[in-house]
């Protein structure tokens, strides 16, 4: 009943959608923005709620959720009787930023410029570290993230690189790369 009208949101009822629910999008840009900040467990934090694996883990969170826990939805509701209530699901915005997340900012895989990968994870502090594969055309690049001692940083088939970037070659071999980030927590 606001004056100005502030738009189709007002045909929500409060907790729906934009009217007061988890907006999706902005959750998500909010995860990313603590991770670069520096918060990192906060980031984490956030993923693991927005995660809809973990909206679907026994019969009463499907029956509260009640769209698939296996895709992301556009919005969760925050107000009863809908608390909970996920909307809009299949929501392919939201799923893509949530994929954005996961492994540019959280496990901090990030390609630039086309050829150059940047290693930048915000690794939560109970990890040890994580391993991937990383194929580049008909190269594989076998990539190890640990915690340890010291400064850190990048070797790359066993020679030393400076900063947290590698250059990419498709050379049809197989490349191993070890970061080791600082121990520190």
């Amino acid at each position: 009943t606001s004056k100005p009208s502030p738009g189709y949101i007002e045909g929500y009822v409060p907790g729906i959608r934009e009217n007061g629910g988890q907006y999706t999008h902005a959750a998500v840009w909010a995860a990313m923005a603590f991770a670069e900040l520096g918060e990192k467990e906060l980031a984490w934090k956030l993923f693991r709620i927005l995660n809809p694996i973990n909206h679907g883990r026994n019969v009463a969170e499907i029956t509260r959720y009640k769209i698939e826990p296996y895709v992301v939805a556009g919005d969760v509701y925050s107000v009863a009787p809908h608390a909970g209530r996920g909307g809009w699901s299949w929501y392919t915005g939201s799923a893509g930023w949530l994929y954005r997340l996961i492994t540019e900012t959280l496990l901090g895989v990030q390609l630039e410029e086309g050829s150059q990968l940047r290693l930048k994870p915000s690794m939560p502090n109970d990890w040890e570290g994580f391993n991937f594969e990383y194929n580049y055309g008909s190269t594989a690049y076998i990539i190890s993230i640990v915690r340890g001692e010291g400064k850190g940083g990048i070797v790359l088939d066993g020679i030393a690189l400076d900063g947290n970037v590698i250059s990419l070659k498709n050379d049809n071999q197989v490349h191993h790369v070890t970061l080791t980030i600082n121990n520190l927590r």
